[in-house]
């Protein structure tokens, strides 16, 4: 088994602004999040968010002690907690002795405390491929999966305006309860290509990014920086982009796609944000 775990350092914006496009990749971009059997892993300083892929295939993968010491524990949930979603083949993540079966676009969370967690695949040639954030948390709260069906479904955007998509919260309030972490999936439908604009901004907390469903010659045009200074990162399949607090996080498709949304931070309020006048950007 093998596990690889990297920091990412927090980067003010005066810096990013001088940042080539290698640089805004190498600091804000995760590339390999899936690699078969193995556990891939950033611990990032944007409210301590820690963002993994983990993808079984004949073997089990283990949460073992190197996550645990980076995050300065003694094992990984001692005062964190987890939320993933599959976006693989079905598979179950075996936690304290629980099996949780989960099918594609199933989600799972995991509460403060729970100690030994375990990744398996139902079928090597179809592998489970778990998308994990974790964060710290003050309590300890129920574990439970959070089935696509379970996540409230919003519809949003317009044709007319090429982003009609649906947006599903998974990790919500509304849902369950969590100490900080928020997770969701949005889908945009055929013939849209835009999520999230108008842009806007939270600071209160940050937030990251998995892209997913673009096929192999296709791209995202995903913007970032803050709005009358924009740049921008060309993301490929199953690539993860970390967005801080002060960026504007929104993008465009060569074609329709989806992406997981991930935050942590003070607030939990899905609508605490600052809207962007598209005038604004530049």
């Amino acid at each position: 088994m093998t596990i690889d775990v990297r920091t990412r350092h927090a980067v003010h914006y005066s810096q990013s602004e001088r940042m080539t496009s290698a640089e805004l990749r190498e600091n804000f971009l995760i590339e390999d999040l899936f690699a078969a059997g193995t556990l891939q892993a950033v611990y990032t300083h944007y409210d301590r968010m820690l963002v993994v892929g983990a993808a079984p295939t004949q073997a089990s993968l283990g949460v073992g002690n190197e996550l645990a010491k980076i995050v300065g524990a003694e094992y990984l949930l001692e005062r964190r907690e987890l939320g993933l979603i599959n976006v693989g083949g079905p598979g179950r993540v075996i936690a304290d002795g629980k099996a949780y079966e989960l099918q594609p676009m199933d989600g799972l969370y995991l509460g403060m405390g729970t100690k030994e967690i375990v990744f398996e695949s139902d079928d090597p040639s179809t592998p489970a491929k778990f998308y994990v954030n974790s964060a710290p948390a003050h309590a300890s709260l129920p574990s439970r999966i959070v089935s696509r069906t379970d996540a409230i479904e919003n519809n949003l955007g317009d044709g007319a305006t090429s982003n009609k998509r649906k947006l599903y919260q998974y990790l919500h309030p509304k849902v369950l309860p969590t100490c900080q972490l928020l997770m969701g999936l949005t889908r945009l439908e055929t013939g849209s290509v835009w999520n999230t604009m108008p842009a806007h901004l939270h600071d209160r907390r940050m937030e990251a990014y998995l892209y997913f469903e673009i096929p192999e010659n296709a791209f995202v045009v995903h913007l970032m920086g803050r709005p009358e200074a924009t740049n921008h990162l060309i993301v490929r399949n199953e690539q993860a982009v970390l967005s801080p607090p002060w960026s504007i996080h929104c993008g465009a498709g060569t074609g329709a796609y989806a992406f997981i949304w991930s935050m942590a931070g003070d607030n939990q309020s899905f609508t605490d944000m600052d809207m962007i006048d598209m005038k604004v950007l530049r």
